[in-house]
């Protein structure tokens, strides 16, 4: 508990706002590559599975920050915000480039995949649930909303990681593991949020 304690004290000093230009790096090292031309036979197909994967991979770290909280006292909930937004600008950027570079603006394509197609109807509706998230994402918010009412909405982050998960299942296929391992990381760890809170925590809080 003493380590959680120095290391919640190190986190509450730590500045939240450089980690949104280090959360970018990655979408701008692929759209260079990209221009470049260093992302392979099918660079669409690769820039939109790495941004898409890099949103699913923020959200699963969102949900991480209370089971972390719960079972060691390290206290992350300073950065979920930065992790959830973030997981929404990759969510926009994959969904861009599905619009823009695979699908051309060709919108009756585009409508005849969300009408028929399930994994990019999961997929949408994801995302669609990313949007209000995003939006009352601020302090303001809360405070305009009630923290009650804010607080309800933001559940719909779970669905929305579950739905991002079985898309990312669907898109594949064939069940490699990848994919499927993905998908049981987010339901453990959405099935812990729902725990009772006397089965959940292990460890005393830590303050923040």
């Amino acid at each position: 508990m003493a380590l959680a304690d120095g290391l919640n004290r190190a986190l509450r000093r730590a500045p939240v706002a450089p980690l949104y230009a280090l959360a970018f790096a990655p979408a701008a090292y692929w759209l260079w590559r990209a221009v470049d031309g260093r992302l392979g036979a099918d660079p669409v197909a690769t820039l939109e599975h790495s941004l898409g994967l890099t949103a699913l991979q923020f959200l699963i770290a969102a949900l991480t920050v209370t089971p972390l909280r719960d079972l060691t006292g390290v206290s992350l909930l300073r950065f979920r915000r930065m992790l959830g937004l973030m997981a929404f600008w990759y969510a926009v950027m994959h969904v861009a480039v599905w619009v823009s570079l695979d699908r051309q603006f060709d919108w009756s394509r585009i409508t005849a995949d969300l009408l028929k197609r399930p994994y990019i109807i999961v997929g949408m509706a994801a995302f669609l649930m990313l949007v209000p998230l995003a939006a009352t994402s601020f302090d303001g918010a809360v405070r305009r909303m009630g923290p009650l009412a804010w607080r309800r909405l933001h559940r719909l982050a779970y669905p929305a990681s579950l739905l991002a998960a079985a898309h990312f299942i669907w898109l594949v296929k064939a069940w490699p593991p990848e994919p499927l391992a993905y998908g049981a990381v987010v339901l453990a760890l959405v099935g812990w949020r729902f725990l009772p809170r006397t089965r959940r925590s292990r460890r005393p809080r830590a303050a923040g």
